[in-house]
């Protein structure tokens, strides 16, 4: 979803944050690829739970097909997959990908991302993206994929859907360059096909997508009693912390079209009375690498992304995907990652309007 130039701190130290701990020997001065052995591998031991996670498959990428191609046959055959959304924009392509993970993984749980419910390669298959979404989760319930709450061997995975609103953005603009908007950005605005009553521009989108949330509240009331440890995840972002400030982004607008505040309400309210130690919530979207601890919740972002931006030597690589976040409970250390481990050490500025470097040299004033 989106490009960055990291920024090169002095320092990255003293990362740490209780009840987790950071890897500090994965500390370095640009987002570089990040060695497996520095990630948590969560070795496979006999009746033990292991869940792992990825977002952001981009399919219709041949290099990331192949990258799901890849995937062990064998080795994930007793594991959970948690996917948050953005499989691919083709449905044909979304069929064989979670057809591919269903085969290597034992239980796979997806949420869709805008990505997957873009309608223009389709040819006129689906009359709106509410009808594709229908279309997807049908699929998913034939390939044998969870889009709903569930709980696994005590450990509760509840899928929250979602929608970004502009009203999301509660930080300061960027002024006094020449942006383009958010209608020339970003291919939502013409790839998707909604009925006249759901807009981008206002939060209609991100209220009906928050409806099928209620409607499963019942199983997720269920799931919470279940449950002594809860995954809630989504593809969009439920706190604009979660996302690096304006200033350093390629596209200054990008937190208007990533997030929502009702999501984050809807997790909060399943991860009430919590601790750390047993909430976690993992998303996508952003292509941001992240793994941080916020107000006794663990937020967990594992994109594969785009091709091209592995090639920069974005997001550590592939080679530590899928990621492993429960093993006989959540991995206790927070894993490298660029900007969460900045930001770990750096005070955010939302107030701060300059532009960073090199994103001011895109932009004309």
């Amino acid at each position: 979803m989106a490009i960055s130039i990291p920024v090169s701190p002095k320092s990255l130290h003293q990362l740490t944050q209780k009840p987790y701990s950071r890897n500090t020997s994965a500390q370095c001065s640009r987002q570089e690829s990040i060695p497996v052995t520095r990630l948590s591998k969560c070795q496979n031991e006999v009746d033990s739970l292991r869940v792992f996670v990825v977002s952001d498959l981009h399919t219709d990428y041949s290099d990331n097909m192949e990258w799901v191609r890849r995937i062990s046959p064998d080795r994930y055959q007793n594991d959970v997959l948690i996917v948050a959304g953005d499989i691919a924009e083709t449905y044909s392509n979304f069929v064989l990908t979670m057809s591919e993970l269903k085969n290597k993984f034992s239980i796979v749980f997806f949420v869709p991302g805008n990505h997957d419910l873009w309608c223009r390669r389709e040819a006129g298959k689906y009359m709106s993206s509410v009808e594709k979404l229908t279309a997807l989760l049908d699929a998913c319930r034939e390939i044998g994929v969870e889009t709903g709450p569930k709980t696994v061997d005590n450990l509760g995975i509840i899928p929250l859907y979602s929608w970004y609103h502009k009203s999301f953005d509660k930080e300061k603009d960027i002024t006094g360059f020449r942006i383009p908007s958010l209608e020339m950005a970003c291919k939502d605005f013409h790839a998707c096909e909604w009925p006249l009553h759901m807009l981008n521009d206002d939060m209609s989108l991100a209220r009906y997508f928050d409806e099928i949330n209620e409607q499963n509240q019942s199983m997720i009331n269920d799931v919470q009693m279940k449950s002594s440890q809860i995954i809630t995840f989504s593809h969009f972002v439920p706190r604009q912390e979660l996302c690096p400030e304006k200033r350093m982004l390629f596209y200054p607008k990008l937190p208007k079209i990533i997030g929502s505040d009702l999501l984050e309400r809807r997790l909060r309210s399943i991860h009430r009375n919590a601790k750390a130690s047993e909430s976690c919530h993992v998303f996508g979207h952003t292509h941001f690498c992240w793994d941080t601890v916020l107000d006794d919740i663990r937020y967990v972002q594992a994109p594969l992304a785009y091709p091209k931006e592995r090639k920069r030597r974005m997001n550590g690589g592939e080679d530590w995907l899928p990621f492993c976040i429960f093993n006989k409970g959540f991995t206790s250390r927070l894993n490298p990652s660029y900007w969460s481990d900045y930001y770990s050490v750096f005070r955010r500025e939302p107030d701060n309007t300059d532009l960073a470097p090199w994103v001011a040299r895109f932009y004309k004033r």
